[in-house]
C-alpha cells in the first residue's frame, strides 16, 4: 500500500498543479491585473484560503509558473546540445529535431508562450522574471553553438553571442506569428505544422549561422 503520507503529497502537488494550470489560463484569458484570486479558486473549486496556502499572493503564482516554464524549455533545449562532430546534414537535422520539439511544447503550451512572448501587463517582478526567462533561452543557444565551433562545425570566427540573440529573435517571431496572428492576412504560418516549420526555420538558422 502507497503510505499515506506520500499520497498526501501527491494530492497536495497535483492541487498546487492545478491552481497554477487556472492562473495561467486566467492570465492569458482575462489579463494578469483582470484577473482576480477569487476567478481563480472559483474555477479551481476551493476556499480562497487552499490558494493562500499554496501561494502567498498572485504575483507569487505568476513567478512559479514563469519559473516552471522556464525550466521546461531549457529542458528541451538543452536536448539539442551538441556531443559529437558531423556533416553539414547532420547540423540542420540536429536543428530541426531541437526545433520541432520547441515548437511542439510551445503548441502543446500556448498559454504558457502567450505570457512569456507577447505583452501582456503584470508587475515589474514578474517582467523581469520573463526577461530572465528569455535571457536563459538565449544562453542555452549560445551553448549550442559554441559547442559546434568547438567540434569544427562552424567557423571561429562567427559571433556566437550575436548570432544566438539573432536566433532567439528568430524563434520568438515564428512562434508568436504561427500561435498567436490570428487575425493577419495571409500569415502561411498558421497551416503550417511543427514539423514543417521546424524544417524552414533550421535551415534559414543553419545557412544563416554560416553567413551563406
Amino acid at each position: 500500500m502507497i503510505p499515506n503520507s506520500d499520497r498526501d503529497d501527491s494530492y497536495s502537488n497535483e492541487r498546487r498543479r492545478h491552481l497554477m494550470e487556472i492562473a495561467l489560463k486566467r492570465f492569458a484569458k482575462d489579463g494578469y491585473h483582470p484577473t482576480k484570486i477569487s476567478d481563480i479558486v472559483g474555477e479551481a473549486g476551493v476556499a480562497q484560503g487552499t490558494f493562500y496556502w499554496y501561494f502567498k499572493s498572485k504575483e507569487a503564482v505568476a513567478l512559479e509558473i514563469v519559473e516552471d516554464g522556464r525550466n521546461q524549455l531549457l529542458d528541451v533545449i538543452a536536448q539539442g546540445y551538441r556531443q559529437d562532430s558531423g556533416t553539414v546534414q547532420d547540423m540542420v537535422q540536429a536543428s530541426e529535431t531541437l526545433l520541432c520539439r520547441l515548437f511542439l511544447f510551445a503548441e502543446a503550451n500556448r498559454h504558457l508562450m502567450e505570457l512569456l512572448l507577447g505583452s501582456m501587463a503584470a508587475s515589474d517582478t514578474i517582467r523581469q522574471a520573463i526577461g530572465e526567462t528569455r535571457i536563459a533561452m538565449e544562453n542555452a543557444f549560445l551553448l549550442n553553438i559554441e559547442r559546434a565551433i568547438e567540434l569544427g562545425m562552424l567557423p571561429a570566427t562567427i559571433d556566437a553571442k550575436l548570432r544566438s540573440a539573432f536566433l532567439m529573435s528568430l524563434i520568438e517571431g515564428v512562434i508568436s506569428r504561427w500561435l498567436f496572428a490570428t487575425m493577419l492576412p495571409g500569415n502561411g504560418t498558421q497551416a503550417k505544422t511543427a514539423q514543417q516549420l521546424a524544417s524552414e526555420t533550421a535551415r534559414f538558422e543553419f545557412f544563416g549561422l554560416l553567413g551563406i
